[in-house]
């Protein structure tokens, strides 16, 4: 359905630590990475589209996260997405909602809901039922 989503960034540095440790912890790869334009992406499983793309806002103005926008991510399990979370904040997230389930989206419908450090609202969420571990 998508071929990118890009979210802007004021500080690219920062951002770039942020999001790397995040996308590690989710399993997603990087792609590219050009601070001289400055812009990094990630991308989907296979080195395939969608790319998600970080980048100082193209018109030179200031970023301004919107109101009521958000990215999601797909989680294989419940522990990544904790294990998600934890991360974002470690490395200057703020929480905006900490994992857990959410039957009112559906029954097993398990995620996690934090900002950037620029105030961009992320999401990181799992589909599937909770696995019994031995």
């Amino acid at each position: 359905m998508f071929s990118h989503v890009f979210v802007s960034v004021s500080d690219f540095e920062r951002a770039y630590g942020f999001y790397s440790a995040v996308m590690q912890s989710i399993g997603i790869e990087l792609r590219f990475c050009e601070p001289e334009k400055p812009w990094a992406g990630w991308h989907s499983a296979g080195r395939s589209r969608p790319f998600f793309v970080i980048c100082k806002p193209y018109n030179g103005q200031p970023h301004d996260p919107g109101n009521g926008q958000m990215v999601a991510f797909m989680a294989r399990d419940r522990t990544t997405v904790r294990e998600s979370y934890q991360t974002a904040l470690r490395h200057g997230g703020t929480c905006e909602g900490p994992p857990g389930p959410r039957p009112h989206y559906h029954p097993n419908y398990y995620g996690a809901y934090f900002r950037d450090p620029d105030g961009n609202k992320i999401c990181v969420a799992s589909h599937g039922p909770e696995l019994d571990v031995c």
